[in-house]
């Protein structure tokens, strides 16, 4: 590889793409194929390499770059024909950051930067539009006083570019960049490259705009265009939520030729990638310009869409084995819907509709009871005031779920909107009993069948039916398995399950022993080997010393679906979390616990916007497609993981469980971020939301209170 600290993007250093990325970071490397490859329009720039940002990191400013960045901006400027620099004439580059690995929004950027009072001047003359001049000044002080952390604005345009790229290069240590590679396992070795590239404007009137897309809707894989555009605005605009974006089918509107050209340049760009593409590009009075790509995350359900369609479309090089291959892991729990039946009886009571479906089964009032109906091949509604972790099993069990406290934020809502079964919540006429339940006045049984409508909310005293079928996309892409004999295994996450504590981020938690395994069998109740194992953060191997030694003693006791405690065993527990309590005191226990309520309240709030969205009034549940709504709501969950992280810090130096459970988030979001959204909420992998409730139980537990003592949501 070449020595040279820059290079221009349409004369990259040899080498494949995925080599490419290692020194011109993503986003370089991906706008030398776009310039090059592909002869998109691309602003004209150069990258300067990571290199560069180690050798700053290490030693300070490379003594060899100023010489390259004077070289490279002449060429620049001959081809845009305007001088960096130049009051008369300024060309304006933005700054941007693009580490190997995407870390969208953790590093800085600088738009408009070149520009001085004078220069705002002749260019309000140039474009005979001042206004336009002085709107851009206003963004690159603003932007630059931001990054820089000044409010000295220098009037030397290459001052400003040196201290920008520093920003830039610092900025990989910054506290949210490195907080974002902690919990996405990304390299601390890697630095980010930095991108200097030609302003293209697009707040130059009603012919210009700014906009970001998918090539295809990444929540249902429909094979058109989907995102969002803004007129007469910049990028700035777009991410900081100032401006109302427009979807991007007004650009047919109002730009149709403009509109044909970018479904032409998005169609190149998904067949080059063979696959879902993430785009950025701006309008400049009717010139179409590409800022970057990316391949682009997707819904669960989209990726088998997509598999499917472009498996099945010959410009793609996707074979049918390929596009098996590519979404095995969604195919091993294949998403289901549900299909109710017309008609039948009146409601007896009525709940609020938490996951939608309808539910036929037997009364079930406790977690061991849903289980062994289950186990006796009898369909089971799970009865409860409000659910626990220790009731995770029994819902797993259970075709239907109703409780009498809780709303659309509660454990209850939560997991059965993951696991996508029925569920009623809130439902304020039922009392469970021990062993009965009474439901508007009425007196049922353990075993009288029962039917909840989770759409509705109704309750209904007698069966009424309903069945679950496999969605299309799932089903066709099992038959090609079946005809290509590829087995459909467990998902990759089982296999993420069984990382070692170090290489899962836990920081090298010590090898799992009794009273580990004690601990976590009192805050999960009854769960499979690998359940427990992915709790401790070790493997099934490295468990079942630990176990064997934990049953011996009569601690724990092994059931026909699991592994439990014994009465024993409970008792043990508690005294391990007396004595914890003890080693951190009651009082700061206590205060831990009063401190999480604010966290505890956000999680409930992102969560239920990730499953419900409020359409005119209405709870409805979200059906991902609005990316942009969603791309908000797993900014906010990652925010929330990083704080929590931090807010752990004294417990999870303590505490090993508590270290635990900060790993254990970490781990749940890097694969978030991956594309795996069943790891925000779903009961069936060790989500968010799972090891968040385990958490805020195991809180309730050391600070001595139970959990009837601490206030929920809302009803």
């Amino acid at each position: 590889m070449d020595n040279r600290y820059a290079f221009d993007f349409d004369a990259p250093p040899p080498g494949p793409t995925d080599e490419l990325a290692a020194v011109l970071g993503g986003k370089g490397a991906n706008l030398a194929v776009m310039a090059n490859e592909l002869g998109l329009p691309v602003p004209p720039g150069f990258t300067i390499t990571t290199d560069a940002c180690h050798a700053f990191l290490a030693t300070g400013w490379p003594p060899a770059l100023d010489g390259e960045l004077h070289e490279h901006l002449d060429r620049l400027g001959e081809r845009v024909g305007r001088g960096f620099g130049d009051d008369a004439d300024p060309l304006l580059v933005s700054v941007r950051s693009g580490a190997p690995v995407s870390m969208p929004g953790m590093m800085d950027t600088v738009l408009n930067l070149g520009l001085t009072e004078a220069s705002t001047r002749e260019l309000g003359a140039a474009t005979d539009d001042e206004a336009f001049a002085a709107d851009c000044l206003r963004r690159f002080r603003d932007s630059y006083r931001a990054v820089i952390g000044t409010d000295a604005v220098p009037e030397d345009p290459w001052q400003q570019l040196r201290a920008a790229i520093e920003a830039v290069f610092r900025s990989w240590n910054g506290e949210r960049a490195v907080a974002y590679r902690r919990h996405e396992g990304i390299s601390d070795e890697l630095g980010t490259a930095v991108t200097v590239q030609a302003m293209v404007f697009g707040n130059r009137g009603a012919t210009s705009g700014t906009g970001v897309l998918f090539s295809r809707n990444p929540s249902t894989g429909e094979p058109a265009l989907y995102g969002d555009i803004m007129f007469d605005a910049q990028g700035e605009d777009v991410v900081a939520g100032t401006h109302e974006p427009e979807p991007l089918s007004v650009l047919d509107e109002r730009l149709p030729e403009v509109a044909a050209e970018l479904r032409r340049h998005v169609e190149v760009l998904e067949r080059h990638y063979a696959d879902l593409c993430d785009i950025e590009f701006t309008i400049e009075q009717g010139q179409l310009w590409f800022l970057q790509v990316r391949v682009g995350k997707r819904s669960p359900r989209a990726a088998l869409r997509m598999a499917i369609d472009m498996a099945q479309d010959d410009r793609f090089p996707l074979s049918r084995e390929a596009a098996v291959r590519r979404v095995a892991h969604l195919l091993a729990d294949p998403p289901r819907m549900s299909v109710p039946a017309p008609g039948g009886p009146e409601p007896i009571a009525s709940g609020r509709p938490a996951s939608p479906g309808m539910a036929t089964g037997a009364i079930a009032t406790s977690s061991e009871a849903a289980q062994s109906a289950k186990a006796a091949g009898r369909d089971v509604i799970m009865v409860r005031a409000e659910t626990s972790p220790e009731d995770v099993a029994g819902m797993a069990a259970a075709v239907g779920i109703l409780t009498a406290r809780g709303g659309l934020a509660s454990h209850a809502a939560v997991v059965a909107r993951g696991w996508g079964i029925p569920a009623v919540v809130g439902a304020t006429d039922v009392h469970p009993h021990d062993g009965t339940v009474e439901i508007a006045g009425r007196s049922f049984a353990a075993g009288d069948t029962i039917t909840i409508d989770g759409s509705s909310g109704a309750i209904y005293g007698a069966a009424l039916q309903g069945t679950w079928e496999v969605t299309p996309e799932a089903d066709t892409l099992l038959g090609w398995a079946d005809e290509l004999g590829i087995e459909i295994g467990q998902p990759p996450v089982e296999e993420a399950a069984a990382v070692p504590a170090s290489e899962a981020g836990a920081g090298g938690l010590p090898r799992p022993g009794t009273d580990d395994v004690t601990r976590a069998l009192l805050i999960r109740g009854s769960v499979t080997l690998d359940q427990l194992a992915e709790a401790l953060l070790a493997t099934p191997d490295d468990v079942t010393d630990a176990l064997d030694g934990a049953t011996a003693a009569q601690i724990v006791e092994r059931v026909a679906d699991g592994i439990r405690l014994t009465p024993q065993g409970k008792l043990a527990a508690a005294k391990l979390v007396a004595a914890d309590a003890e080693r951190v005191g009651v009082e700061p226990a206590a205060g831990m616990l009063d401190a999480f309520h604010a966290l505890d309240g956000r999680m409930k709030e992102i969560v239920t916007r990730w499953q419900v969205r409020d359409v005119e009034g209405e709870p409805t549940l979200n059906d991902h497609g609005d990316a942009a709504y969603d791309r908000v709501v797993l900014e906010d969950l990652g925010a929330l993981e990083t704080e929590t992280a931090a807010w752990l810090g004294p417990l999870a130096e303590a505490l090993r469980p508590f270290a635990a459970y900060r790993a254990r988030l970490a781990r749940a979001m890097r694969l978030v971020h991956d594309g795996d959204t069943r790891f925000i909420a779903s009961p069936r992998v060790d989500s968010v939301h799972s090891v968040w409730f385990e958490l805020h139980e195991d809180l309730i537990r050391l600070a001595g209170r139970r959990r009837g003592d601490v206030a929920t949501e809302p009803g």
